[in-house]
């Protein structure tokens, strides 16, 4: 979520070395749909017999979700007037309030406030998972579930290129590449018994041509999702290859800032852009400054939100996810 961030701050980093890094910075919710779909579905796929399957499944999201998403809505509207522009009131009848309830605000042609635009693919994410568990607990077949994801990664970039007036930017139907990726790959590993050496090369050929067809062919075209959704798929297939063995970025995930902002990441990714707004007497009083200030801006919001998501996940987040243990069996 890193990425997200600092795409975020890429108009105060023109004119850096790291600017046009961070234009691409939006990628990083394309990396979290193959993270998400993978571990979801590999949940899924090992729960699928056993008792009590959706009660398990949808307490444990409703836990890991439902908190954080609650308390960002709960902390914009109770000061719209900062987070939001309009009074309560007056934000509340400008969108319609049970949408974001229902996690259904992506299917809107409306502009959310930018405090909680984040939750547009938080809202795809729960619709993707309302849908795809009972389809992985009753297609018992591996082909069945591989028949619906590709469907998924064929149609998706089709919708795209059909520019459909209903379809809004933020439309789960254009944005399935990633999810069901990462929930093919998790059908892969889950069915097929390849060796770890077999899966990394597999892993490092999708990163290798996902990042080519981006860079080239896919490149500003409705197929550039799909292309990067291979790439990242391929990177995190490589690196669950590569669990347990010694090397640097086995130790890099296990331990160290990675593992540390992965940690924090939902927090981070659901707050980052309310402690910016929060924050923006420091942008009034840097910006006098110009290029020198700009980067302290960055800086200074990269640690506000970073502080607050920690606070957040030992203060909150942590506490609420213990809770799991009652839905574990």
């Amino acid at each position: 979520m890193l990425a997200v961030v600092l795409y975020h701050c890429h108009p105060r980093l023109e004119g850096t070395w790291i600017h046009y890094a961070s234009l691409w910075g939006w990628a990083g919710v394309n990396l979290f749909f193959v993270l998400s779909g993978f571990l979801i579905t590999s949940i899924l796929l090992e729960q699928r017999g056993k008792p009590h399957y959706f009660r398990n499944f949808y307490g444990r999201r409703a836990l890991r979700i439902w908190p954080v998403y609650v308390l960002v809505l709960a902390l914009v509207y109770a000061n719209a007037p900062w987070f939001v522009g309009p009074t309560v009131w007056h934000a509340i009848q400008a969108a319609p309030w049970w949408a974001y309830l229902l996690f259904l605000q992506n299917l809107f042609h409306l502009a959310l406030p930018p405090a909680i635009g984040p939750t547009w693919s938080l809202a795809i994410e729960e619709q993707y998972y309302f849908v795809w568990a009972p389809v992985v607990r009753f297609l018992r077949q591996t082909w069945m579930l591989v028949c619906v994801l590709c469907a998924a990664l064929i149609a998706s970039p089709l919708l795209r290129m059909g520019r459909h007036a209903w379809l809004t930017p933020t439309h789960t139907l254009i944005h399935l590449d990633g999810i069901a990726l990462g929930s093919l790959l998790a059908v892969g590993l889950y069915a097929v018994p390849l060796s770890r050496r077999a899966w990394t090369a597999l892993g490092l050929a999708g990163l290798a041509l996902g990042t080519a067809a981006a860079a080239t062919v896919a490149g500003g075209t409705a197929f550039l999702d799909s292309g990067l959704a291979t790439a990242f798929g391929g990177a995190v297939l490589a690196c669950i290859a590569s669990t347990g063995a010694r090397n640097p970025l086995s130790a890099a995930l296990r331990r160290g800032p990675l593992a540390f902002y992965g940690r924090i990441s939902y927090g981070l990714y659901m707050i980052h852009i309310m402690v910016f707004i929060f924050f923006g007497w420091f942008d009034l009083k840097m910006d006098r400054y110009g290029m020198a200030g700009n980067l302290a801006i960055v800086v200074f919001r990269l640690g506000m939100a970073t502080l607050c998501a920690t606070v957040l996940w030992y203060g909150f987040e942590s506490r609420i996810l213990k809770l799991k243990r009652y839905l574990a069996a």
